[in-house]
């Protein structure tokens, strides 16, 4: 159980935390939310104890793991293979002292606990979770240094999740992620085995992943039972029943303090009057529970302009010289088109944005587009460049040269940045503030087209909330890249699909693209793919092809496993031999059993593999 019993924080002088306290119960699966600066990662601080309380304690089970990621990504020479399989430190010391051990009973000690723990199929483990969060094989085998930072902090993902902590601590473990390895981590922490919790705000693996919402408002902690939606209902009706108190309490204050001016003076009347005003002076005022009003966001609506916006007619792309890394585009984007564009990272999502906004030239082809088109494009190094002690007046004013100062204001006011708000420095700004007026510097002049990258990432769950129905009420057209599945459902009428070096329509649902991600199906619109109810002429052979692979399959399955139980056996008989024996015939059998736990592994995907195709076929 972890016990927050108390806790205050104060960081600068002022209460981050004020005798906030919760239970977590063994086994729960928790939602960490509050609004952008309300204090969830110092609160992670400290759990892990990297932050010491000013008051109250945190108390949890004495020789539980807690697992969390450090803020310096890995670096150096180690591939991500070796980064994850060294993150399960028992095993990497075991295999460590075998090197060197001459102990026969020691080596079978040893041996019997590498069994126990399960280290001889460590490396299909953690092949698996690198592919799932978007390394491939040749990628799994690169030096860590030669990935970018978000690479890098993916790597030190994979590795927290391998070693298997009993309180798994996550801090928006999402941000760096696509939605293909968002999707993928949202299955793998469904069936997490402990303690789970989890800062986020993506509302869907808040529905899917967690069991209970541990929301962080004023300092304060409130555990609720179930999902964010049944968050969301409980917070609703909460609201509404401090309204209603508030208003009945407003409305006795003011019977009050008309009571006492009318009668103050008199003296008749002058105890009862000194009377009620000692009731006001007592009186707790009721908070309403208010939302932030400068969570704003209003998109200038841009003149008309007519279809199509841009058409693209075998148009290639790609960065100097080098081959290009999209071709064979031909497509329209109309005037009030709502595309996301899906694939995963690295396939060139981005390339293909930034040709859209005219920031790269066509290699091959052609892009069509008029001369008065306007595109606002958003990106998290927009974000990222906003310092200094520039005021969002002086940004807005150097972006608006020349125009009039109520234009100015006007658009900060857009976006939230009114009265002293807009005279704040930047550097003092929260990320999700600096999300607003990154929007807002790119909307001055009302743009037909917004181009959005990654928009959320600095974003809480109402600040998304709040970008989607401006996104909704926008006129123009949009195209969004993000891993907010919620976000792209609520705001895309048209899905892209980014991959094989090319951009195509991809014909069908995100609920089809998810299932296709999982492995649940093929992908409506890709070679060879059929909707539900259209079974081609050739489906029986399809079916008996299928139940062929998967009889294979099984069958492979239960050799290798056969083989993996012997070795496992000849293994415990020789480690239990006494005195003088060579190890040289242990290191073979160990050998033997790792190569056998490597072709288990590929044979069970192979075989859920074609337990899916055979579904598929089955269900149209």
């Amino acid at each position: 159980m972890l016990t927050i019993d108390g806790v205050t924080v104060r960081l600068g002088g002022r209460a981050i935390l004020e005798r906030a306290s919760a239970t977590v119960p063994v086994g729960a699966r928790v939602g960490l939310i509050g609004r952008n600066g309300a204090g969830k990662s110092t609160l992670m601080k400290a759990l892990i104890g990297e932050i010491e309380p000013d008051d109250g304690e945190i108390s949890k089970p004495s020789r539980a793991r807690i697992g969390y990621i450090a803020q310096d990504a890995p670096s150096g020479t180690m591939t991500p293979e070796e980064v994850v399989l060294a993150s399960a430190t028992e095993r990497a010391a075991l295999l460590a002292e075998l090197e060197t051990c001459t102990d026969m009973d020691r080596m079978g000690d040893v041996h019997e606990r590498l069994l126990a723990i399960d280290a001889y199929s460590a490396p299909a483990r953690a092949a698996k979770i690198l592919n799932g969060l978007g390394f491939d094989e040749e990628m799994q085998q690169r030096p860590v240094d030669s990935f970018s930072g978000g690479w890098k902090m993916r790597i030190a993902l994979g590795a927290l999740l391998f070693s298997e902590p009993d309180i798994l601590l996550l801090d928006e473990p999402s941000n760096h992620l696509d939605l293909e390895a968002t999707l993928w981590l949202e299955n793998f922490l469904k069936s997490y085995p402990a303690t789970l919790v989890v800062i986020s705000h993506e509302r869907d693996l808040l529905n899917k992943v967690v069991d209970h919402i541990l929301h962080l408002q004023g300092g304060q902690l409130t555990l609720y039972p179930g999902g964010y939606d049944a968050f969301e209902k409980q917070r609703a009706e909460r609201a509404a029943q401090l309204a209603a108190a508030k208003a009945s309490q407003d409305a006795q204050r003011a019977r009050l303090q008309d009571y006492v001016a009318r009668n103050s003076a008199r003296a008749s009347t002058a105890k009862q009057a000194q009377s009620r005003a000692k009731m006001l002076a007592k009186m707790q005022p009721i908070a309403a529970l208010m939302e932030d009003p400068s969570l704003s966001f209003d998109f200038p609506d841009p003149a008309e302009l007519k279809s199509p916006m841009i058409t693209l007619e075998h148009a290639a792309v790609g960065y100097g010289a080098a081959p290009p890394i999209l071709k064979r585009l031909n497509f329209r984007i109309e005037a009030d088109d709502r595309i996301a564009l899906l694939g995963r990272n690295g396939n060139g999502k981005t390339t293909l944005a930034r040709l859209l906004a005219s920031q790269l030239e066509p290699a091959e082809g052609q892009v069509n587009a008029p001369g008065k088109l306007k595109v606002g494009y958003f990106t998290q190094y927009q974000v990222e460049e906003l310092a200094g002690e520039d005021t969002p007046l002086d940004l807005m004013n150097r972006a608006m040269e020349g125009q009039a100062a109520g234009a100015v204001r006007a658009q900060l006011g857009r976006f939230g940045f009114s009265g002293p708000r807009a005279n704040q420095r930047v550097d003092k700004l929260s990320g999700g503030e600096r999300a607003r007026l990154a929007l807002a510097l790119i909307t001055r002049d009302a743009p037909h087209l917004l181009i959005l990258d990654e928009p959320t990432n600095h974003l809480d769950v109402d600040a998304r909330e709040a970008l989607i129905q401006a996104l909704n009420a926008y006129t123009g057209a949009v195209i969004l890249i993000s891993h907010d599945r919620h976000m792209v459902e609520l705001t895309s009428d048209r899905l892209v699909l980014v991959d094989g070096g090319t951009a195509r329509e991809y014909d069908g649902s995100m609920d089809d693209y998810i299932d296709f991600i999982l492995g649940r199906n093929q992908p409506k619109g890709a070679s060879g793919g059929k909707g539900k109810g259209a079974r081609g002429p050739n489906a029986a052979g399809e079916m008996r092809a299928a139940q062929s692979d998967l009889t294979k399959a099984e069958a492979a399955v239960a050799r290798l496993s056969a083989e993996v139980e012997a070795l496992d056996r000849e293994i415990l008989a020789l480690s239990s031999k006494a005195g003088g024996q060579s190890g040289t015939a242990m290191q073979g059998l160990l050998t033997k059993r790792a190569r056998a736990a490597d072709s288990l592994a590929a044979a069970e995907e192979t075989w859920l593999a074609a337990g899916a195709v055979l579904e598929a076929i089955e269900a149209v």
